[in-house]
């Protein structure tokens, strides 16, 4: 896969997470999910197509509405999914911003939420895994990007 398509998802990861949680994001090779996650899967259209899937074990996404709201949450109930739905949402904005300087003009669909591990990341090429380290929890971002064809 092109770097042009998954460095922008990464940028806009490390600055969503810095600005919203001030956090720093690094990438891993050793990614360590061993609890549930709650996944978030957006649809990418127009220059590029496919999909990018937000994965985020179950314990970081209480802690990242803990930092942003400063309520305690004891299960990814539907405020917790609607955050991080709307954090999945700015990150994947600001790449197709990102891919638009590279000129791939592109859209992002509605964010859909999983918390039960069940997203299917359907696509019919490569799909790049980019797993992340954060001191709250290490999420993954699956990319499963590929050229629309003339």
């Amino acid at each position: 896969m092109r770097a042009e398509y998954v460095n922008p998802f990464y940028q806009a990861t490390l600055q969503v997470f810095k600005l919203m949680l001030d956090l720093d994001v690094v990438r891993t090779d050793n990614p360590q999910q061993t609890e549930p996650t709650v996944e978030v899967l957006i649809s990418i259209t127009g220059d590029l197509r496919g999909s990018v899937l937000y994965q985020f074990p179950q314990s970081m996404t209480l802690e990242m509405v803990r930092i942003m709201s400063g309520l305690e949450i004891d299960s990814p109930d539907s405020f917790v999914t609607s955050a991080l739905a709307e954090v999945a949402n700015i990150i994947s904005g600001n790449a197709v911003s990102g891919l638009l300087q590279h000129n791939y003009n592109c859209d992002i669909s509605t964010p859909e939420v999983f918390v039960d591990n069940s997203a299917d990341l359907k696509t019919r090429g490569q799909v790049l895994s980019l797993p992340l380290a954060t001191p709250i929890g290490n999420p993954t971002i699956k990319i499963a990007l590929e050229e629309t064809p003339s």
